[in-house]
């Protein structure tokens, strides 16, 4: 069994945006929308600075109170997008439930969405005229190459169809000509999904939802689901069952994270390049 070292894998593509950062001219300018104060929500932003300063990317904080209405924000980050000095935007997720989610995230334009979470991004990156892939989709992309994981003719079983981890998985999935399936937390009888995968994806933020008794022997596992479980970070998969059962593995904390990041600045300097 092999544990899937995110944080390694990491280090060693940040080197790369560094060197690609240093040569663009101007240090690449990332502006992060944060609404509310929600300390976990404050956390991930803090990591993603140090990250990207790390990298030789500025970023910008824009930060609004969590009684903003959804015309309100939509304005302020109407004139966020078009600041000339921001070469990518983030919103980061979740945001209050009195404000429409979609409705602020179509407000990216494609030229500036490194999440590609616009309606319009996400429609790009479907019919394969997006230069940037989603930041998780991306992450994992890199984990199968840095690991010579092969998906072609295996059973995929993605859990979970949200917008940040299952939807944009799928998508590229497909793309690449994969055969999978989808099921969720309410799908009858999901050991039997689970039980006949070969490469299993969860982004379902369930905490240990998946246990060893649902898996097959030599399973491959990427865990990209993220939930706080008795204080702590907890992923989708129970990992003290499953890796007995597994082939290959990713930690949470310390997999699909720290690699997500990295693609998401890796997107902030190609974005940056293309308007140049």
């Amino acid at each position: 069994m092999i544990i899937l070292d995110g944080r390694k894998l990491a280090e060693k593509l940040l080197e790369d945006i560094r060197k690609e950062a240093a040569e663009f001219g101007k240090k690449p300018r990332l502006a992060a929308v944060v609404v509310g104060d929600d300390p976990v929500v404050r956390k991930f932003v803090a990591q993603k600075k140090k990250a990207a300063e790390s990298a030789g990317i500025e970023v910008r904080v824009y930060e609004f109170e969590s009684a903003i209405t959804t015309n309100d924000l939509r304005r302020r980050l109407v004139e966020i997008v078009h600041e000339k000095k921001n070469d990518g935007v983030i919103i980061q997720l979740p945001l209050p439930s009195q404000v429409n989610t979609q409705y602020i995230l179509n407000a990216v334009t494609p030229e500036k969405d490194v999440d590609v979470l616009s309606a319009r991004s996400l429609g790009n990156f479907v019919v394969g005229k997006s230069p940037v892939m989603p930041p998780v989709a991306g992450a994992i992309k890199a984990i199968f190459e840095e690991y010579g994981i092969q998906y072609a003719g295996r059973r995929i079983v993605i859990a979970g169809a949200g917008a940040l981890v299952g939807r944009p998985v799928a998508l590229w999935l497909l793309n690449a000509g994969a055969t999978l399936s989808i099921i969720r937390s309410s799908t009858p009888s999901p050991e039997e999904f689970l039980r006949a995968a070969d490469i299993i994806i969860s982004g379902m933020g369930e905490p240990r939802f998946i246990t060893g008794d649902m898996l097959k022997e030599g399973v491959i596992i990427i865990d990209a689901g993220t939930s706080e479980s008795e204080g702590k970070i907890a992923g989708d998969i129970d990992f003290e069952s499953a890796t007995p059962k597994a082939s290959y593995i990713t930690p949470v904390p310390g997999g699909v994270g720290p690699v997500t990041v990295v693609m998401l600045l890796k997107n902030v300097v190609i974005l940056a390049r293309a308007r140049s």
